[in-house]
């Protein structure tokens, strides 16, 4: 189930928040390359306490930051599910929209279904099965149907199932956009 909880912040602590994410890292993977900035404690824990009142049960975090796209980083679609994630197996996933909506055109976190595997891939295939599918499918929008988008809207939390295939949307941005991931298990 994907869920929305606008305001999801408090607006004084969102306020210092955008105030203070303001350098980025930039940091490389294998075929791929992001830009963050770290949580801190105190953050990841207001999270996970308003995640665990959300999700009626006690909420761990497995890995969590801010992280930025704009024109020209980030700019693939990556279209991909979190199934493991620090090696670990989260249950959810979460996106916190930290900057303002400056466009006119739908954008947010998308929801693909693979043309082949469908909303998910399957538990019976293998790491490496897995890792050649997102390496030859995530940026080939022929393989895939766009099933739909959550908009973005600043200080709305997204949350859903860390096998869900998922991007951002659209692919490129223009201004920055800013948010803040946090990949979590339900205990």
């Amino acid at each position: 189930m994907i869920y929305i909880k606008d305001n999801f912040v408090d607006e004084k602590l969102f306020n210092l928040l955008k105030k203070d994410i303001t350098k980025f890292d930039k940091i490389d993977f294998p075929g791929e390359t992001f830009w963050v900035h770290p949580a801190s404690e105190e953050f990841i824990k207001y999270v996970t306490i308003k995640l665990s009142i959300l999700e009626n049960c006690k909420v761990e975090n497995v890995l969590s930051f801010f992280r930025e796209a704009k024109k020209n980083q980030d700019d693939d679609w990556r279209i991909h599910n979190d199934t493991i994630i620090e090696n670990q197996l989260p249950d959810r996933a979460a996106v916190l929209y930290i900057s303002p909506n400056t466009l006119s055109s739908l954008n947010g976190t998308a929801f693909w279904e693979h043309k082949k595997h469908g909303d998910t891939f399957p538990i019976t295939e293998t790491v490496e099965k897995f890792n050649d599918m997102l390496s030859n499918d995530a940026n080939d929008q022929s393989k895939w149907t766009l099933k739909s988008v959550v908009g973005h809207k600043e200080n709305r939390l997204v949350s859903y199932p860390c096998n869900y295939f998922h991007s951002k949307y659209p692919n490129e941005f223009e201004e920055s956009r800013i948010i803040y991931v946090i990949f979590y298990k339900i205990k």
